[in-house]
């Protein structure tokens, strides 16, 4: 696909790695829909940050836990753009819940935003994108793969989006692509201290904390391989390899 003139959602690019990945498909000259729920101030920055490399940038305000939003969403951008080519699935939670500790509220918050929101967005980017075909990437986590005692909702909710990735790629293929990304810990957590990010270093292969441009570099390049779908490529330095 070349990207060049195309239009992309970036859910989440108000901040963090959503923000990396919106101004990864702005420098390579895609106009972008930059969503946030609640960091207004952030999208604005992102957007700033895209229009001064040359391209075009609007932010599009959603909270996708409701259940319209999601389609909604989706139908603002191309009525803005005119067209829909490419979907990042970004926006997602992810809080500590210890097992014992979970609440039916917590569950279904978790749910609502990581896996059903993903699912309902890109089941409206499909009908846009059904003419001219497109391409889908899902961010899920390391946590799909491994068992995080305190982040047990969390690792289930990635899980579904790694087969939510797999079963969306057969379903619309061959027109559309969708394919994954989970990270391992690019970006720290805002409370950890130095003493854990060392302990993070030391205990991956590569010898290093990696970055959101990491998480940039596996989405273009599953956008460029126009014969991968149904792939999740797990970014993590290497942590999942070391049982």
């Amino acid at each position: 696909m070349d990207l060049r003139g195309r239009v992309a959602i970036v859910t989440g690019a108000g901040r963090r790695v959503g923000r990396a990945l919106a101004l990864a498909l702005g420098a390579r000259g895609m106009r972008v829909a930059v969503h946030y729920n609640g960091s207004r101030g952030g999208a604005d920055e992102t957007c700033r940050m895209i229009r001064e490399s040359g391209s075009e940038a609007e932010p599009f305000q959603a909270d996708l836990s409701d259940g319209a939003a999601p389609a909604r969403l989706v139908d603002d951008v191309v009525h803005r753009f005119g067209a829909l080519d490419v979907l990042v699935n970004s926006a997602a939670v992810m809080e500590r819940t210890p097992f014992g500790e979970v609440t039916p509220e917590q569950w279904d918050a978790m749910f609502a935003l990581n896996l059903r929101a993903p699912f309902f967005v890109a089941q409206a980017a499909a009908r846009a994108m059904a003419e001219r075909g497109g391409a889908i990437v899902n961010i899920a986590d390391l946590a799909a793969f491994e068992t995080w005692p305190a982040y047990v909702p969390h690792g289930i909710t990635k899980s579904g989006i790694v087969h939510m990735t797999r079963s969306l790629a057969r379903v619309l293929a061959p027109r559309i692509r969708v394919n994954g990304i989970a990270p391992g810990t690019v970006l720290l957590p805002d409370d950890w201290d130095g003493d854990s990010a060392e302990h993070l270093r030391a205990t991956t292969p590569l010898q290093r904390q990696g970055s959101p441009a990491d998480v940039a570099g596996a989405m273009l390049y599953l956008l460029d391989a126009d014969y991968v779908t149904g792939e999740t490529i797990i970014v993590d330095g290497g942590r999942h390899v070391r049982r």
